[in-house]
């Protein structure tokens, strides 16, 4: 029997709007917020693709002071910095995020940006001696309109790079950024500006988004309220995903709600539900020109081989979430039956296989990447049975290479 742990459950996150043309409200909750002004924050092509930048500017009304589409993939802390003059010069008091993670981590940057008095230079040595840049008490609030689908949105962390060529670090350096006001003050799910992405994109950031559907199930961390979110999440995105490429219209119908309930509670201030799978994605990308959905696209197969292998991982309710029969079914079949069944949705989506598909990781990097990977602090959050060694981490890519 699978009895409910005790548990603390403190989460605080903006109104969420959901439906086709939903962004039509933007103006309601800006309104809600107490700003007046409100920059939007993109990629360059979401910021000149109509489908998607039109809708928003007009749902923002008199609130649009204008767009700022300069964000890159690499989450830079130098687009912060640009983000931050632009939203100056136009005398916003509040952003809306626009786009993909890095666009909405930008975001989050700009914010925390916003409200430190010290130099971009003092601000990049305090990322580069910490890992972060410590978030100020009051930031400007942040609107949330996610165009993909890796769950970076209901969140109060983000990720935050700088290099050199931003003439503010002489080394490379990476770090996050976090804090409760970094939640946003409301996010809208429009299905019809998802459906602007393509859907390759849609299809691995898909990835990234249905494994914190997994892992807040086995989560130490985990909560009754997230387990029912997430079981929930589950059941629409084994339905959606499956259809996303060939009829990504009527799968978002249930792919997009699904993400929402995903990532709903994975991350508050008390814990992550986030772990080995997303532990493993960093290693895989910390360093190496690999895309986050196709890392976990390749590694959790065999991660959650791993982890079945150590400790049970709640594999009837993930069964259960996943479709898979449990009637009759032994421990060892649920764990194959839901490793198959992660492996179907993962093929459907035609996301690679194997890491020596992937360019940028040779077989040599395999033990840094598992000793990254066991440092990394997400893992303090898998079950607390769970006690992996850089040995078995390194085991488990090898049977991904």
């Amino acid at each position: 029997m699978d009895t409910v742990q005790e548990f603390r459950f403190a989460y605080d996150h903006g109104p969420i709007r959901y439906g086709r043309g939903c962004v039509d409200a933007l103006a309601d909750e800006l309104a809600g917020t107490g700003a007046d002004r409100a920059l939007v924050v993109s990629g360059k092509t979401v910021g000149s693709t109509a489908d998607v930048i039109d809708p928003v500017e007009d749902g923002l009304g008199e609130y649009h002071a204008g767009t700022f589409a300069g964000t890159t993939p690499d989450k830079r802390l130098g687009s912060a910095v640009a983000g931050l003059e632009a939203m100056e010069d136009l005398d916003a008091d509040a952003l809306v995020s626009l786009g993909g993670g890095s666009s909405l981590d930008v975001a989050k940057a700009i914010a925390v940006l916003s409200g430190r008095a010290e130099s971009p230079a003092e601000l990049a040595a305090e990322l580069e001696s910490t890992g972060t840049i410590a978030t100020p008490d009051d930031v400007p609030p942040i609107v949330t309109v996610p165009t993909t689908l890796a769950g970076a949105d209901l969140s109060i962390a983000a990720g935050i790079t700088a290099t050199p060529a931003s003439g503010l670090v002489e080394e490379p350096v990476g770090g996050g950024l976090f804090g409760h006001q970094l939640m946003p003050a409301a996010l809208l799910y429009d299905p019809a500006l998802f459906a602007t992405t393509p859907t390759g994109i849609l299809a691995g950031s898909a990835m990234n988004g249905f494994d914190k559907a997994i892992e807040a199930l086995y989560a130490s961390t985990r909560t009754a309220v997230t387990d029912a979110t997430a079981k929930r999440a589950l059941e629409l995105l084994s339905a959606g995903l499956p259809d996303l490429r060939e009829d990504t219209d009527e799968a978002l119908e249930q792919v997009v709600p699904g993400i929402v309930l995903a990532q709903y509670g994975a991350s508050r201030p008390d814990g992550m539900t986030l772990s080995l799978l997303h532990a493993f994605g960093h290693g895989l990308t910390a360093g190496y020109p690999v895309q986050q959905g196709v890392a976990h696209a390749v590694i959790a197969p065999h991660a959650l081989d791993y982890l079945f292998e150590q400790v049970d991982g709640r594999r009837r309710l993930l069964a259960d979430g996943l479709g898979v029969e449990t009637e009759g079914a032994s421990d060892d079949e649920l764990a194959d039956d839901v490793v198959s069944r992660v492996t179907e949705i993962r093929d459907a989506l035609e996301l690679p296989s194997s890491l020596r598909e992937v360019d940028g990781i040779e077989q040599s990097d395999l033990h840094d990447i598992a000793a990254y990977t066991l440092d990394d602090s997400l893992i303090g959050y898998a079950p607390a049975e769970l006690d992996p060694t850089v040995e078995e981490l390194e085991g488990v890519l090898r049977e991904a290479w």
